[in-house]
């Protein structure tokens, strides 16, 4: 076969797949719909999420820098439950979630302005607050690397060996 050949072949092919096209195009392809965010089933999750939702210069979303939360702020959330679609309890977990980590205590600086849900400076932290902010960022650094040391320093004991050690997990001393 020369390739005079091969070229009326390759144009035979193309000619017979162009039909196949067309006939694709005519029937569209089915609507993918767009996929919506899993929801975390955390309730703390949740009720930040709703908090970032209605709230977001009191609870700015990653990576934005978290900032100072007014004293009483929960009082000031209760009062919009209904609004956020949260009960108490999940309000107040989220909340102390928010304010619990390095985020959080970063933010809290001697002078630095306390914000009220809608934004508005409601009063500065305190060298005392901001001072137990650093002392908890400090406890929860030693406490990660305590967590760190011990993993890898604790070698990982497969069921089997368990099974098969008597004395595995016994209180007794030998």
């Amino acid at each position: 076969m020369g390739f005079k050949h091969l070229a009326e072949l390759r144009d035979r092919l193309r000619a017979e797949n162009e039909p196949q096209k067309v006939e694709r195009a005519k029937h569209p392809k089915r609507k993918s719909f767009p996929q919506a965010k899993p929801h975390s089933q955390d309730p703390a999750v949740e009720a930040i999420r709703s908090l970032q939702e209605h709230f977001p210069s009191a609870f700015p979303i990653n990576p934005a820098p978290k900032v100072p939360l007014k004293q009483g702020i929960l009082k000031d959330t209760e009062q919009h439950l209904e609004l956020l679609g949260l009960t108490s309890e999940q309000l107040k977990l989220g909340i102390s979630t928010w304010c619990r980590g390095k985020r959080y205590w970063a933010c809290m600086l001697e002078g630095a302005p306390r914000l009220d849900l809608s934004g508005q400076p409601a009063g500065v932290a305190t060298a005392t607050q901001a001072m137990h902010a650093k002392h908890r960022a400090a406890r929860q650094r030693g406490q990660d690397r305590r967590h760190r040391a011990n993993a890898k320093a604790t070698p990982s004991v497969s069921g089997s060996e368990a099974a098969t050690d008597p004395g595995y997990g016994s209180t007794e001393s030998r």
